[in-house]
């Protein structure tokens, strides 16, 4: 519960920001309808929680536009080439997410293992299908090295894997250990190491890199759900929340039950 100074905070956003996709009135008179729309209930959530995590009033109207310009409908859909790429969470789930990561960048070693339990096993698990596009990273050193090994890692069936412990052991990182870890997840060093070493992985990294660039992939982590980029907070929380307004935008649901 938000007291003093940040309730007060809270209670000027709300009275004076809109609801992106429903209706004209504002969040808080949207809260006082019956029915209320699940998309006035997000918002507020959304308002609350980031009012809590201490961001300005000017922060969170830039990160309510820069959601309502990702979420609306209607959007080109960026061209992702999915085939072959690993996936977490079923198949047939209702929403798609596709994260362009670095593999030594730091943002992407705290959400990418965070939201990966999220799918596969957490509060996600059922509505979401997450992929992973390599995406070495202007400014981070050995990040090409990196997406070599993860790639060569994805060859051998242990992307995951690798990508987990690589991020859990992102502060031990040298290059002399991208060996070591593939043996730590049962990979076949020595056939690792020829697949880093081999110009067509290289190429096939190259892709990626130009395939995120095209679809306006500056800095990672990059998020798209169901092809359209999100622009909003890349955090745990405003990912698994937008992904659930995804769902109910998919399924036709908007008042809460």
């Amino acid at each position: 519960m938000l007291a003093g100074e940040q309730r007060a905070v809270a209670e000027q956003l709300l009275t004076s920001e809109h609801p992106y996709d429903c209706c004209d009135l504002t969040i808080a008179e949207c809260l006082a309808q019956e029915p209320v729309c699940r998309l006035s209930r997000r918002l507020a959530d959304a308002v609350c929680r980031q009012v809590a995590e201490g961001h300005d009033v000017q922060r969170i109207r830039r990160a309510l536009s820069r959601r309502a310009r990702s979420m609306l409908s209607g959007g080109e859909e960026a061209e992702i080439d999915l085939a072959g790429v690993p996936s977490v969470g079923r198949a047939d789930a209702p929403v798609t997410v596709v994260v362009y990561a670095c593999g030594r960048c730091p943002f992407c070693s705290k959400l990418l293992p965070e939201l990966h339990a999220a799918v596969d096993s957490g509060e996600l698990a059922g509505t979401a299908r997450m992929l992973m596009k390599t995406f070495p990273g202007r400014g981070h050193p050995y990040s090409s090295e990196v997406g070599l090994a993860f790639m060569a890692a994805a060859e051998q069936g242990r992307f995951w894997e690798y990508v987990l412990l690589s991020y859990t052991r992102f502060d031990e990182f040298s290059v002399d250990r991208l060996g070591e870890w593939a043996e730590a997840v049962s990979m076949e060093r020595a056939r690792f190491e020829r697949q880093v070493a081999d110009p067509a992985l290289r190429e096939a990294l190259v892709a990626f890199k130009k395939e995120g660039i095209r679809n306006g992939v500056e800095e990672t982590p990059a998020v798209f759900l169901n092809g359209r980029r999100f622009l909003g907070e890349v955090t745990l929380a405003e990912l698994v929340d937008v992904i659930n307004e995804e769902l109910d935008r998919v399924r036709g649901l908007q008042y809460v039950e």
